[in-house]
């Protein structure tokens, strides 16, 4: 009993690995992004998480181009998100509030999502058109 009580607690941290970081660059601005390309990654993003590192975050690519959806169910972290198109600018900006379950979706077709902790795009004065660079190719 006890041990299944603690796999169950250790569970979350487990599902929370994270993959080699990608080094992203919104012009002069340099940002390390965790890359969810499966349905499972996505899904699961930034859930548990009690912190992000200042420059990180995480870079959602969809299967399709079309409007997607975030919520932040399990997520207790304040994020911003940024859509961006296929070749990586940005056509969509918004904040998520921690532990909503509200859906919040992109106003214009998407390929990829980046959250970062919310603030970090206004911050630094990046908005939409800006370009997204070091993306994966498909």
């Amino acid at each position: 009993m006890r041990l299944a009580l603690l796999l169950s607690l250790l569970l979350p941290a487990s599902l929370v690995q994270a993959a080699e970081p990608l080094l992203l660059r919104l012009g002069e601005h340099r940002l390390e992004a965790e890359y969810a390309v499966s349905a499972e990654e996505r899904q699961r993003g930034l859930m548990w998480r009690t912190e992000l590192a200042a420059d990180s975050g995480m870079l959602f690519r969809f299967d399709e181009v079309r409007r997607h959806c975030l919520w932040m169910k399990d997520t207790p972290l304040p994020l911003s998100a940024a859509f961006m198109d296929e070749n990586g600018v940005i056509v969509d900006m918004l904040d998520l509030e921690p532990l909503s379950t509200a859906i919040r979706c992109s106003q214009a077709p998407a390929r990829y999502a980046l959250e970062v902790n919310q603030g970090w795009f206004e911050s630094r004065g990046v908005g939409p058109d800006a370009r997204v660079e070091g993306i994966p190719g498909p």
